[in-house]
């Protein structure tokens, strides 16, 4: 369901009502007359459903996050806030940029529509900016020929199941976070579709290099063994960049999460 659309098609609609009571309507109702339903359930509607889209299409977007793959930066039930003018201004429904801002930076926690699917929203971390070499083998990042430290830290227990996954620190850009590897998962890449740009790309045993086309990105969930992401379905072109994630604003199962984090 495309919630952007039906917010516009109801501002449409509410907004011709509305205008229809103010310019004639209004006028010929007494003071004391009872508004019809058509005013009561449309045009009355129409300055609220008009600040919640202005407010989601150019400023602020809420997500629940339903899966793991940003974990431990994020978890599945958090519900986080995006900035949607951060990397642009663009026009809702068709999510074409009118005012450039600023470009996404390594390091950055974006939302974006699925390339296999933009009707979905992703969301990864930004690994791999336009140009840029990226290289994942054995489970080391390498961005342009230069391995991203890592810093063992206590391993991570999934509390849901019971298991612990291996804990680093990484850095990428001015952004310290934190990643998560299975000592037990393969290092190859699994399930890797064809793509644009696919000949960009070389897989082997030990993982894949991928070199990122211009006006593209390169994307990867900080949950690494357990996140489908760039090194399987490919790169984010710019055109399907939504926002940049900032804020937790509630999680009902552990309240002490809400905050920044990036």
């Amino acid at each position: 369901m495309n919630f952007a659309l039906i917010l516009l098609i109801l501002v449409v609609v509410t907004g011709i009502l509305y205008a229809i009571d103010i310019l004639k309507f209004r006028k010929l109702r007494a003071a004391n007359d009872k508004q019809p339903l058509w005013v009561e359930w449309g045009a009355d509607f129409f300055p609220v459903i008009l600040i919640v889209f202005v407010l989601r299409s150019f400023l602020f977007e809420p997500f629940k996050i339903p899966s793991g793959s940003m974990i431990p930066t994020l978890l599945v039930g958090d519900f986080i806030l995006v900035n949607k003018y951060t990397y642009g201004v663009r026009l809702p429904v068709i999510n074409t940029k009118i005012i450039d801002v600023n470009e996404p930076q390594r390091g950055d926690v974006m939302v974006f529509r699925y390339p296999e699917d933009p009707s979905l929203d992703y969301i990864k971390r930004v690994v791999g900016l336009p140009g840029d070499t990226i290289e994942y083998h054995n489970k080391q990042l390498r961005i342009n020929g230069q391995a991203v430290a890592m810093e063992k830290q206590p391993d991570f227990l999934h509390a849901e199941r019971l298991y612990y996954s291996e804990q680093y620190t990484e850095k990428l850009g001015d952004v310290e976070h934190k990643i998560l590897n299975d000592a037990d998962a393969p290092a190859f890449i699994p399930g890797v579709s064809s793509f644009p740009y696919r000949e960009n790309c070389t897989y082997n045993a030990s993982g894949v290099t991928c070199k990122v086309p211009d006006g593209h990105y390169y994307m990867m969930g900080d949950n690494r063994d357990n996140s489908r992401d760039s090194r399987a379905w490919g790169f984010v072109p710019e055109q399907n960049i939504v926002g940049k994630a900032f804020f937790i604003w509630l999680n009902f199962d552990d309240f002490s999460r809400i905050g920044a984090f990036r």
